[in-house]
């Protein structure tokens, strides 16, 4: 019988004792081990993956149980993710067509076997084959509480009856939510730009070290350094590297996020200073920045309180994206400002400053990319109705500054104001 044969009867036998109601029994050789797939270069795949594996020599079985299937063909796939409300499922899959897939990608895959005993495995893999029935397989996907390595954190602590002990950290400070999306998407990406839009201040807390198992990466570091309570022994008794990272993404500085929203913020600094000389005021520049802030601020208010996302509450990028700019637009197109439009802007500055405040206390951390926009704003809100008041009133001669000079000067006191 050739190898191909072989495995495509042992495939078959796996997938109709699997799909069946019939418990698979497992022999004293029998293993399970926690894969760990490292991070890939789509946003979709930059925080890893985590996956059961349960190995048995004697019975033929290498299978592969994992919680991170979703079925973008789904009715109401893309609403329901806005939502909040999207269903993932788990399912199985032949271990070597598994691993394959992970290679072919270039990512890193990492196995822990895990020391459980008999009981401890069999009441897993029960577990596991009754999760994948159709009436149970669907869970509600949280991306920090239930998602595919905390579930597989949940049924660990199950079937060890919480025989686990997690490390006691005392000397390492534990990162907040946020800073651990960090470490796996930097700020200076336009994925970690819109990640810090969307997420609001409630993400900005320490994460316990239970907490940190939200991130694949983290759940094997900390199972290495885990022990079972009644024995003392470790609970991951052997680890191997099945495959190395051999793709790395790689960032072009000029197209990034604070290369572009510097430039832009430039440009409006530039632009608004030549309208000074020529007593002139270019409408668009203040429709871009009065459109853009309120139809962000309006995105940011729909995802707190007309979702079910719990991470995107209390998100304090409102204050400088204002939603309620998009009602002002008629009025800045016109050519001459009111004076209750001045004290409009007088309440933007303020706003700014508000989240600012809210940046240098730690209520909430904001990519540091928005620094352009910040002073931009500043400079606009500020600067462009405030000084222009003084030099229409005659105290201020913008002739006798330079381009250079004037971005500085404009720039300090936007970011100290």
């Amino acid at each position: 019988m050739s190898s191909v044969i072989k495995y495509l009867l042992i495939f078959c036998i796996v997938l109709t004792t699997v799909c069946s109601n019939a418990q698979i029994k497992l022999s004293e050789k029998s293993e399970v081990s926690l894969l760990t797939m490292g991070p890939g270069i789509t946003l979709n795949d930059s925080f890893g993956h985590s996956a059961f594996r349960i190995y048995d020599v004697e019975q033929n079985i290498d299978i592969i149980f994992d919680y991170g299937r979703y079925n973008f063909n789904k009715d109401g796939f893309y609403l329901n993710f806005v939502k909040g409300k999207l269903d993932y499922e788990i399912d199985w899959s032949y271990y070597r067509s598994y691993i394959e897939y992970y290679k072919n990608q270039g990512r890193s895959i990492h196995e822990q076997t895990l020391n459980l005993s008999l009981i401890e495995k069999q009441d897993l893999l029960n577990k596991l084959q009754e999760n994948i029935k159709p009436a149970n397989k669907n869970y509600l996907y949280d991306f920090f509480y239930n998602n595919c390595s905390t579930k597989i954190k949940d049924d660990l602590f199950y079937i060890t009856k919480n025989n686990i002990s997690f490390p006691v950290y005392n000397n390492i400070n534990l990162l907040t939510f946020r800073e651990l999306i960090r470490s796996h998407v930097p700020e200076n990406s336009w994925g970690g730009f819109g990640i810090d839009l969307a997420l609001g201040s409630v993400i900005d807390i320490k994460a316990t070290i239970e907490e940190h198992t939200f991130l694949p990466i983290y759940l094997q570091k900390i199972l290495d350094g885990s022990k079972l309570k009644l024995s003392s022994k470790k609970l991951v008794k052997k680890s191997i590297t099945l495959n190395t990272n051999k793709k790395k993404q790689k960032s072009i500085f000029l197209i990034t996020p604070l290369f572009i929203l510097g430039l832009f913020s430039i440009l409006i600094i530039i632009t608004t200073y030549n309208d000074w000389k020529l007593n002139k005021r270019k409408l668009y520049i203040d429709c871009i920045i009065f459109i853009s802030t309120g139809t962000i601020g309006i995105l940011i208010l729909f995802l707190w309180f007309l979702t079910d996302h719990k991470a995107t509450a209390f998100n304090y990028n409102f204050l400088w994206a204002f939603a309620f700019n998009i009602l002002f637009i008629p009025t800045i197109l016109r050519p001459k400002l009111k004076k209750k439009f001045i004290s409009y802007l007088k309440f933007l500055i303020i706003l700014i400053l508000l989240a600012i405040l809210h940046w240098i206390t730690g209520v909430q951390s904001f990519n540091y990319c928005l620094i352009p926009i910040f002073i931009a704003l500043g400079f606009i809100s500020l600067q462009v109705k405030i000084i222009w008041l003084l030099i229409i009133s005659g105290f201020i001669d913008i002739t006798s500054f330079t381009p250079v000079v004037f971005c500085v000067v404009t720039a300090v006191i936007a970011v100290i104001a």
